[in-house]
């Protein structure tokens, strides 16, 4: 079967694909530049069988996410930088309480309220600090439209599997850029969630949803248990997208938009008779280490480039455990880099080689 491809906006193929992928309760608050999400899920979830409701605020739409799953609905929310940092209270209580849901994050520069152009600089909030306590999240970093879509079902599945928030890290250019994309088919059925707290007719026990626990060898037996299920993510679920890396001297590290930019950078690097090469993480949590070393089994330097002030690069060199010298180059603020000068940080490390 032939399936259709749509022009559409980056944040309203986000919200399609949510609604293709079987979510059933949208909890949100506008904010730029991800707001057109917000729209199209006000005018189509209804027609879906499924909730949509504008918040009072951030706090509260997050909440209405916790209360939802564990019901057991496959529930989602959005916003944009420091609106998910009004969130993040709650999402930690979705951690601490085992539940399944998707945050769709469309950066904007900060802090504060910064801009509304693209940014990059919430990744250590997404990999690192998405909350108190101890606990990670799932994160996504798609780098197209049609990667969006693609990654909006994955995460749904993977929280689902593994009882844990999810996060698709996008920035405000890939929210409001057109591309052509293909949907997946609408699914049918959800998996069963015998876990949740949605009646059970004197047929099982009263299912709990709760993040509050006064003994403190409780509350560490569950978060021990909790990052037991975290090791099998992380061999499980680390995804990248290797380019030219095979043979290449100099790989340009990058995620998201960026990478669109850093791949045609390394082409002009390759014009140019330079072995240049790229590792794309797809998540960054769990950080690809795997891949990032095999990427990297013959160069003899890197270059991570972000639309930060290097927030990744430490994950960069953890992962090659310092064996090689990283480099970083980086914009911030809403500015986007140019190939052009990527392609003029790859010549400098290949001459200062």
């Amino acid at each position: 079967m032939v399936l259709e491809r749509n022009l559409m906006k980056g944040n309203e193929a986000l919200a399609e694909a949510a609604i293709r992928a079987g979510c059933r309760g949208f909890f949100g608050y506008p904010i730029t530049p991800q707001t057109e999400l917000s729209a199209y899920m006000a005018k189509k979830m209804a027609k879906a069988g499924g909730v949509f409701l504008q918040a009072e605020s951030e706090i509260a739409a997050i909440n209405m996410v916790l209360g939802a799953a564990a019901s057991g609905v496959r529930a989602m929310t959005s916003s944009s930088s420091p609106g998910v940092s009004l969130k993040a209270e709650g999402i930690s209580y979705m951690a601490g309480s085992d539940l399944p849901c998707v945050i769709i994050n469309v950066q904007r520069g900060g802090p504060g309220l910064g801009g509304i152009q693209p940014s990059q600089a919430d990744y250590w909030q997404a990999t690192r600090a998405m909350g108190h306590g101890d606990f990670h999240i799932l994160v996504y970093a798609p780098c197209s439209v049609q990667e969006m879509v693609d990654m909006v079902s994955k995460a749904f599945d993977t929280a689902d599997k593994y009882r844990m928030p999810a996060m698709i890290l996008a920035d405000g250019l890939l929210g409001q850029m057109m591309e052509p994309v293909t949907f997946p088919e609408i699914k049918a059925k959800q998996p069963e969630k015998p876990w949740a707290a949605n009646g059970h007719g004197g047929k099982r026990n009263h299912n709990i949803i709760n993040s509050l626990y006064l003994k403190p060898e409780v509350l560490q037996k569950s978060v021990l248990e909790r990052f037991e299920r975290y090791e099998k993510v992380k061999m499980e679920e680390s995804d990248a997208e290797s380019y030219l890396a095979d043979d290449a001297e100099i790989v340009v590290v990058a995620y998201g938009a960026t990478a669109r930019v850093a791949k045609s950078a390394v082409n002009s690097a390759r014009a140019a008779g330079i072995k240049a090469g790229l590792l794309r993480p797809k998540t960054l949590w769990p950080f690809p280490e795997k891949q990032l070393k095999e990427a990297c089994k013959n160069a003899k330097a890197v270059l991570c480039v972000e639309m930060s002030m290097g927030q990744m690069v430490d994950d960069v060199k953890l992962a090659l455990s310092c064996s090689k010298p990283v480099h970083f180059f980086g914009r911030t603020g809403g500015v986007v880099p140019k190939p052009s000068e990527i392609l003029e940080e790859i010549k400098k490390i290949g001459g200062a080689r």
